[in-house]
């Protein structure tokens, strides 16, 4: 009788933690669908679409040069092209460069992105019209290292590899179909990043790895550190003193809308760059838990809090050394400066597209840490309530994602 009364307390334990975990999940996830629904952007492609230059698709039929100034060494590299789409399709076109410029260089059967361009004297004889280089065309040659990707990570993941190809494919529209558009659109940027980053985190976890008390856990890791990551990216952007301002394209937003958030741009970029190591981290670590309950289940809180903690420290290990690595190949061109001896170390570390890259990676960094010990103390207590015959399926389903 008193077996029996055990048992049935366990199931009434085991019911109340994880039914508790997952509304309280539930709860997030309706605040987010909420929020995102509140703060959903509206008309951001007509007040942004001056920024962005049109073009069309074009092919380089031959390159020459000829004389283009007052005496004939002034030469200039002239580029003959087919216009492929457009109101132009299947006109000739000439692209026109000086001859000692910085321009890219370009070969015949080269893929183009052109614009129509002032016309220049001495081509209309030929009906060449004059055209602006653009951009190269870059969606072959990048479709077929998305598809090397993809076959590699079904190859290694199978059915869990699909899934997680399906969640990064939600995180990517979630990104470029919210949070940007909306921060651009004037709503608060720490709260459309932070809205924008808990879907992606819960969508991403759950098509992976499934709602069993695992995944619970490595959710409710991944809310906590995001939101302490969020804090500390809003308190140090303002705290540095950084304005958003030291790239280019923030300088072409602020012309199109000057009352666009940079800062919050910044903010959002260190929330959602911080997110895919902590997801990486959380699920790591809640695997781990339940992978070493699965194959003792003797051990207490203690022990599989301790030992997963051994798993977690060489995890930070690497992974702060990731990030690290990650933001200073961002910003090569001005290390590269900086090493040179142009600058001094507090003169290099005082610019802000030095000092952003140093805040993301400490804000990133600091949130990682932190979500190591949190998601192994909720996985362990999960794992002390979760059945046997859970803890075999668990096991069974191991730590594969996609981010």
């Amino acid at each position: 009788m008193r077996l029996r009364l055990r048992c049935f307390n366990a199931s009434i334990s085991r019911f109340t933690l994880l039914g508790a975990a997952r509304a309280f999940i539930l709860l997030v996830a309706l605040g987010t669908i909420v929020s995102i629904v509140v703060m959903r952007p509206t008309g951001v492609a007509d007040r942004f679409s001056e920024v962005v230059q049109p073009s069309d698709r074009a092919t380089v039929t031959g390159i020459d040069d000829r004389p283009c100034g007052a005496t004939v060494s002034d030469r200039c590299v002239r580029v003959l092209i087919h216009v492929d789409s457009g109101d132009d399709a299947g006109r000739r076109g000439v692209i026109q460069w000086n001859a000692n410029g910085v321009d890219p260089p370009v070969h015949v059967g080269d893929k183009l992105r052109v614009a129509r361009a002032q016309e220049i004297p001495g081509y209309e004889e030929y009906g060449q019209s004059t055209y602006d280089l653009v951009d190269f065309q870059r969606g072959p040659a990048l479709l077929v290292l998305f598809g090397l990707f993809a076959v590699m990570v079904l190859v290694l993941s199978r059915l869990r590899g699909l899934l997680s190809l399906a969640g990064l494919g939600i995180s990517l529209l979630i990104v470029l179909l919210y949070i940007i558009p909306a921060i651009l659109d004037g709503k608060p940027p720490v709260a459309v990043a932070i809205s924008g980053s808990l879907a992606i985190g819960m969508i991403a976890i759950a098509l992976a790895h499934g709602r069993g008390a695992k995944s619970v856990a490595a959710m409710l890791g991944t809310i906590a550190s995001l939101l302490l990551t969020a804090g500390l990216a809003a308190f140090f952007t303002s705290a540095t003193r950084l304005t958003g301002l030291a790239g280019e394209e923030a300088f072409a937003l602020r012309l199109a809308d000057p009352t666009v958030s940079l800062q919050g741009l910044l903010i959002a970029g260190m929330i959602i760059g911080a997110l895919g190591v902590l997801d990486d981290v959380t699920v790591s670590q809640s695997s781990t838990v339940f992978a070493l309950r699965a194959a003792n289940p003797a051990l207490g809180f203690a022990q599989l809090f301790k030992g997963a903690m051994d798993v977690g420290r060489d995890h930070v290990a690497a992974t702060v050394n990731t990030l690290v690595l990650a933001y200073a190949g961002s910003s090569l061109p001005v290390l590269l400066i900086f090493a040179s001896g142009a600058l001094g170390v507090d003169e290099a570390l005082n610019l802000e597209l030095v000092s952003e890259q140093v805040v993301a990676t400490l804000v990133g960094s600091i949130g990682l840490i932190a979500a190591v010990p949190f998601t192994t103390a909720l996985a362990a207590w999960l794992a002390l309530h979760t059945s046997r015959a859970e803890l075999e399926h668990e096991a069974a389903h191991g730590h594969a994602h996609v981010h």
